[in-house]
C-alpha cells in the first residue's frame, strides 16, 4: 500500500514541513528543513506537537533519535518534545555540491513502540564564495584566421553552496575585442566561454589581459576572479574536426579497470606538425569524471581507471579537445555522454530498529518487538527485496509501505523460553539473486505470573516450654520461578488471634529468611499446640503470595510442683484428721489428693511418708495417697501424732511438696455419734437419714455430669480451634467410662457413713493429653482446678450433727480426683 504525501511549507532560516502517511503501527513521516550554520540550541521543530502528543504524555513517550549519524547534530528535549540542534551542520562538508542534502532519521517513541521516519533538509546558506581552480589562463587565438563568433571556453569557478548561492553569473571587464556567453550544463553548474567580437591583429597587439569574476546569487553576494591572458599567433590554417560533436556510450558497472570505454578520432587536414592532434580533458569536464577516466592524449583512447558504480553516478559527461601542433595551436571539441547501466551487485542489506529487545512474557499477539527496514542500492529487480525469518519461532514479520514489522505470533513464557535467536533473511530479485542475513536477540523479560510456593505443605515445629524469648522454631522456605522483584520473596504472618491476643505476639518471622522465633515464653500449661499461616509473598506488581500453616508444639517440661488438693491448704501450718482408738489395722485415716498441671511422667505422682512419730503405726498409699494404720491401736499409743507427707512427681529433676497431717486419737469418738443421735431424738422432727443421703448422692451426680459435660465441651470447641485436640479421641466414649463416675459409699461397722469417693477420671487412662484441657493458672488455690474441687459441696443441713457433716465433707474432699 502506497502513502501519497505532500509537504509545501518551508520557512528559510528555522522552517519544517511535516509529511503524515499511516499504515500499520508506523504514525507517518516528519520532515523539517534547517538552515546550516545555525547555531546549537536552535529549534527545528516540535514533534511532541507534530504528533499530536500533550505535554502529560511527552515523558512517557520517551521520544529519542534512532540514528546515530543524526544524534550527532540533532537531539530531542525530553520536557517539551522539541527537536533542537546541539552541533552546527556544515551542509558542504555533509552532502558536498549536491543540490539536495536530507539527513535521514527515524524517531522512536516507546509506550506504545511506534517508530517515525524523519527527513531534515539542511538549507543552504551563502557561507563560500566562488573559487577558480587556477589563477589565471593562457588562450593563444591566430591572427586573422579566427573569425568573430568564435568561442573559446573559460575556467569554470566553484562554489560550495548550491541552489540561488552557487554562481549565476560571470562579468568580463570592458573590452572591444570580447564579450562573454554564458549557459547550464546539463548538471546545472553555470560555465562561460570567451567569444570573439572582431579580429585580432598581432601586429597591432599581441596579448590581451582580461578579468574574468564569477558573482553567486547569496544575500549579499560574494565574488571570486582570475586573470585571462590572450596570447594572438600567427595563421595555422586548419582546426582538429571530431567525427561528432557528442558522443552516447553505455556501459555496465564494476567493469574492469583498463577497459577501452570508447577511441574518439579527430582529423586535421594540415600536415606536419600542424596535423599531429593531442587528446586533452578540457575544463569543463568535473573532477569527479577524471577520476573515474582516463584519456590517452596520443590515441584518443577514454580508458576506466576507477570503480564505476551505478549507485553513486547514474552517469558521466566527458568534455573533450583535440589540440594539434601548429603554431599557433588549433583545437576542436567534443562531448562524450557515459550512461552507467544498473548490475545486481549490492546485498540487500537489514536493519533492525527497536528501542529494547526485550518483550514481555505477557505480551498479546501482534505485540510490536522492533520494526525491519530493508535496502538494496540496485534498482529495478536488482533492488526489490523480500524478506524470510526462521521457522517455528513465536515471532513473523508483517510487510509495511516501506518496511517490516517484526510482531509476536504466539504466546511467550519466559519460565520455558526465556531468549529467541531470531535470524532475519533478505533476497532481491536479480540473477543471480544476492541474499543477506542478520540475527536478532529477543529476550524474553519477566512478568509476575507465578506465585511463590512453599517447600512443603506444612511445617512442623517443636520447643520445650519456659523457653527464652527470640528463639529459633523452624524455617519456611519458598521459591518462586520468576526473576528480579518478582522472584523477591517476602515472608510475613498472616493476621490472627490466639486466645484474644494478635498472632504476631507469640511468634515473628524474618521477612528475609523465614526464619520464625519465639516471642515470648510459652507454657505448656496454657498451650500445647500452635497454629499459625505463614505468608510469603513476592515483590511484583501485582503482588502474589500463598500461605501454609504452622504448627508449633509446645513440650511439656516439669515446671510446676504438685498442688495439694486435701487437706485443703488453708494457710494453717498442719491440717488436723481424728481417728478413733478402737480403729483396726487398714483403718483409713485420711487421704491425701493432688495433682500436677505438668503432663506425662511429670504430672506422675508419688505419696510417702517423709516423717512419722510412729513410723510402725501409720502408713500411706505411694498411688492412692491413703492414710491407713498399719495396725490396730494400743492404749500405749501416744494420743498425736504427726505426719509429714510428700508428694513428688516423676520429672527430671522430681518436684514435690510437702503437706503436714496431724492425727488425734481420741478415746470416746464412737460416743459422739449417740450424741448426734440424742440431738436428733430431742429434735421437733426427726430428720430422714436416708433421704438426706439420697439428696447427697444425687447433687454429686449431677454436678460430676455437668463438669464433665462442660469440659467435653470445652476440649471439643479447642480442638477446632487446634489448641485441644489431643485431649478426647474422636470416637465416642464408651457407657464403660461413664459408668464409672458413679460414686462409691464407705459405712463404718457402725452403719454411719464413713467416706465417699466420686473419682472424676476412669481407672486407665484413655488419653495422654490432660492439661491442655484446664486453663493454666499461676496460683493453683485459685485456679479452675479449685472451682472444680469447691463445686461438689453440700450444704451444711442444720438437723445433722456436725461431727457427722464434717465426715461426709472430709469424705467429699479427700476423694474428688480431677484429672
Amino acid at each position: 500500500m502506497d502513502c501519497k504525501c505532500s509537504s509545501n511549507a518551508w520557512k528559510w532560516q528555522v522552517a519544517f514541513s511535516l509529511l503524515l502517511c499511516s499504515w500499520g503501527w508506523v504514525s507517518g513521516q516528519l520532515r523539517y528543513s534547517v538552515a546550516e550554520e545555525s547555531d546549537p540550541g536552535t529549534v527545528v521543530g516540535n514533534i511532541a506537537q507534530d504528533l499530536g502528543l500533550n505535554l502529560a504524555n511527552i515523558n512517557t513517550r520517551r521520544l529519542s533519535l534512532g540514528s546515530e549519524g543524526s544524534s550527532k547534530y540533532l537531539t530531542i528535549d525530553q520536557k517539551h518534545g522539541a527537536l533542537i540542534i546541539q552541533e552546527k551542520i556544515d551542509r558542504e562538508s555533509l552532502c558536498g555540491s549536491s543540490s539536495s542534502c536530507l539527513l535521514h532519521s527515524e524517531i522512536v517513541a516507546e509506550n506504545p513502540l511506534e517508530l517515525f521516519s524523519l527527513e531534515i533538509e539542511i538549507l543552504d546558506i551563502n557561507d563560500n564564495y566562488p573559487i577558480f581552480s587556477v589563477s589565471d589562463q593562457v588562450i593563444k587565438i591566430t591572427e586573422l584566421l579566427t573569425s568573430p563568433g568564435v568561442r573559446f571556453p573559460l575556467p569554470t569557478a566553484k562554489d560550495l553552496d548550491v541552489g540561488k548561492n552557487g554562481v549565476r553569473h560571470y562579468s568580463l571587464n570592458q573590452n572591444p575585442y570580447f564579450s562573454l556567453s554564458e549557459k547550464y550544463r546539463n548538471d546545472g553548474i553555470l560555465i562561460a566561454e570567451l567569444v570573439l567580437e572582431k579580429n585580432l591583429d598581432r601586429e597591432e597587439k599581441s596579448e590581451h589581459t582580461l578579468i574574468l569574476s564569477a558573482i553567486d546569487g547569496g544575500e549579499p553576494p560574494r565574488s571570486g576572479s582570475t586573470q585571462i591572458n590572450i596570447i594572438v599567433l600567427d595563421i595555422n590554417d586548419y582546426a582538429p574536426v571530431f567525427d561528432q560533436t557528442r558522443y552516447k556510450v553505455g556501459l555496465m558497472e564494476n567493469v574492469p579497470l583498463r577497459t577501452v570505454v570508447i577511441k574518439l578520432n579527430a582529423t586535421d587536414l594540415d600536415e606536419g606538425a600542424n596535423s599531429e592532434i593531442l587528446y586533452l580533458f578540457d575544463d569543463h569536464t568535473v573532477d569527479s569524471a577524471k577520476e573515474i577516466f582516463d584519456l590517452n592524449g596520443n590515441t584518443g583512447e577514454i580508458i576506466i581507471k576507477g570503480a564505476i558504480d551505478y549507485e553513486i553516478a547514474k552517469s558521466y559527461e566527458l568534455f573533450v579537445k583535440a589540440v594539434d601542433k601548429g603554431s599557433p595551436t588549433l583545437e576542436g571539441r567534443c562531448v562524450v555522454q557515459v550512461e552507467v547501466q544498473d548490475v545486481n551487485d549490492n546485498i540487500p542489506e537489514i536493519v533492525f530498529t527497536s528501542k529494547n529487545n526485550e518483550v514481555p512474557e505477557s505480551a498479546p499477539v501482534g505485540t510490536v518487538v522492533g520494526f525491519i527496514t530493508v535496502r538494496d542500492k540496485d534498482s529495478g529487480k536488482n533492488g526489490e527485496v523480500k524478506l524470510e525469518i526462521s521457522p517455528d519461532l513465536p515471532f513473523k514479520c508483517q510487510p509495511m509501505s516501506n518496511r517490516y514489522t517484526l510482531v509476536t505470533s504466539g504466546q511467550l513464557d519466559r519460565e520455558t523460553i526465556f531468549q529467541y535467536t531470531v535470524t532475519l533473511i533478505a533476497s532481491d530479485l536479480g540473477s543471480p539473486s544476492l541474499s543477506s542475513q542478520a540475527t536478532v536477540i529477543i529476550s524474553i523479560s519477566d512478568v509476575n505470573d507465578n506465585p511463590p510456593k512453599f517447600l512443603h505443605s506444612a511445617y512442623n515445629a517443636f520447643i520445650s516450654e519456659n523457653n527464652e524469648p527470640g528463639r529459633l522454631l523452624c524455617t519456611v522456605s519458598a521459591g518462586d520461578p520468576d526473576e528480579g522483584d518478582n522472584a523477591k520473596l517476602i515472608y510475613s504472618l498472616a493476621e490472627s488471634h490466639i486466645d484474644g491476643s494478635p498472632v504476631s505476639s507469640f511468634v515473628y518471622i524474618n521477612s528475609d529468611t523465614g526464619n520464625i522465633y519465639a516471642q515470648r515464653s510459652f507454657d505448656y500449661e496454657q498451650f500445647q499446640v500452635l497454629q499459625i499461616t505463614a505468608r510469603v509473598e513476592d515483590s511484583g506488581s501485582p503482588k502474589l503470595f500463598s500461605n501454609v500453616s504452622v504448627f508449633i508444639f509446645i513440650q511439656d517440661t516439669n515446671d510446676n510442683y504438685p498442688s495439694i488438693l486435701y487437706p485443703e491448704n488453708s494457710g494453717e501450718i498442719s491440717a488436723e484428721e481424728t481417728i478413733p482408738r478402737s480403729a483396726s489395722a487398714g483403718y483409713l485415716v485420711s487421704k491425701v489428693s493432688a495433682v500436677d498441671l505438668d503432663s506425662g511422667h511429670n504430672a506422675w505422682l508419688t505419696y510417702r511418708l517423709v516423717q512419722s512419730g510412729s513410723p510402725a503405726l501409720f502408713h500411706i498409699s505411694e498411688h492412692t495417697g491413703e492414710v491407713r494404720t498399719v495396725r490396730g491401736l494400743q492404749e500405749t499409743d501416744n494420743t498425736e501424732h504427726r505426719l509429714v507427707i510428700s508428694i513428688s512427681d516423676h520429672g527430671e529433676p522430681s518436684l514435690s511438696s510437702t503437706v503436714t497431717l496431724i492425727v488425734n486419737i481420741m478415746e470416746h469418738i464412737a460416743q459422739e455419734s449417740p450424741k448426734s443421735h440424742d440431738f436428733l431424738a430431742h429434735s421437733k422432727s426427726a430428720p430422714n437419714m436416708t433421704l438426706y443421703l439420697i439428696i447427697s448422692l444425687v447433687a454429686i451426680s449431677l454436678v460430676s455430669l455437668v463438669t464433665f459435660v462442660i469440659l467435653l465441651v470445652r476440649c471439643l470447641k479447642k480442638n477446632n480451634d487446634s489448641s485441644c485436640g489431643s485431649c478426647f479421641p474422636n470416637k465416642s466414649l464408651p457407657g464403660s467410662y461413664m459408668d464409672q463416675y458413679k460414686p462409691t459409699l464407705y459405712l463404718n461397722t457402725d452403719g454411719t457413713l464413713k467416706y465417699m469417693e466420686v473419682r472424676m477420671a476412669p481407672s486407665e487412662p484413655q488419653v495422654s493429653c490432660y492439661p491442655p484441657c484446664f486453663p493454666a493458672t499461676a496460683n493453683i488455690p485459685d485456679s479452675t482446678l479449685t472451682q472444680f474441687q469447691n463445686t461438689p459441696q453440700i450444704a451444711e443441713p442444720k438437723s445433722i450433727s456436725d461431727s457427722w457433716f464434717n465426715a461426709i465433707n472430709q469424705g467429699l474432699r479427700g476423694n474428688i480426683l480431677v484429672v
